[in-house]
């Protein structure tokens, strides 16, 4: 589903360059559940960046479902984003005074579903996160787990392929986050790509494969 080779990024501060990312290569299968992991400024958020096409790289190529990345134009990109990856964010991005079902549908409106079938399809993703009889409610109304489960069905809502997810239980108690984390975990038993961004082993250790990143390099590759 996934392989890059090579892939490099550099950004350019004032005068200075930054290597954030030195020559990684590797691959992803549909269905496996994959945690990137390293310490802060390792390069494991510009590398989630590049596999969610966020971000390009300087260097090397990527090829996701065997298409090259590095070829499509920007609407194209923002297509594959809409489509085929979720994004899951610690900090929830969640609208203020927006209905959870209205947040839901944000994506749905951008790949110019019609008003019926995205209340079908967001009330659909509300449902398989466990918040089926929380649709009206807005984000003060819910808890810190229930905000982090609507991103989520946010992100499952154009059904994609992959999810990324960049720290998703950082700013949960753990009680709540396992709670996330077995969620997760539900969602690649059904087919779902998973691929978890953190620098916390114990989250890590929900998934099935640790990809261990320092300094811009590939350290390590290991099963879980």
């Amino acid at each position: 589903m996934i392989e890059i080779k090579d892939i490099t990024k550099v950004y350019q501060m004032g005068q200075i360059e930054v290597h954030a990312l030195r020559g990684i290569s590797l691959g992803i299968e549909k269905g496996e559940f994959v945690s990137i992991m390293g310490p802060s400024g390792s390069g494991k958020s510009t590398l989630m960046s590049v596999l969610g096409c966020l971000d390009a790289p300087t260097d090397g190529t990527y090829t996701l479902n065997g298409e090259d990345v590095r070829g499509l134009s920007e609407r194209e990109l923002a297509h594959i984003r809409n489509k085929e990856i979720g994004f899951v964010f610690q900090g929830f991005n969640l609208l203020a005074r927006t209905s959870a079902r209205r947040q839901v549908e944000l994506p749905l409106v951008y790949a110019g579903i019609s008003a019926g079938e995205r209340r079908r399809m967001a009330q659909e993703a509300l449902e398989t996160v466990g918040l089926g009889d929380r649709q009206s409610h807005k984000p003060e109304e819910l808890s810190g787990g229930e905000q982090q489960r609507v991103a989520i069905a946010r992100a499952l809502a154009t059904r994609p392929s992959i999810i990324l997810a960049d720290e998703p239980t950082g700013n949960l108690d753990s009680r709540t986050g396992n709670e996330i984390l077995r969620l997760f975990q539900q969602l690649n038993e059904e087919g779902i790509t998973v691929i978890f961004v953190t620098h916390d082993s114990d989250t890590a250790a929900y998934s099935h494969r640790v990809i261990h990143i320092r300094d811009g390099l590939l350290e390590r590759d290991e099963m879980n």
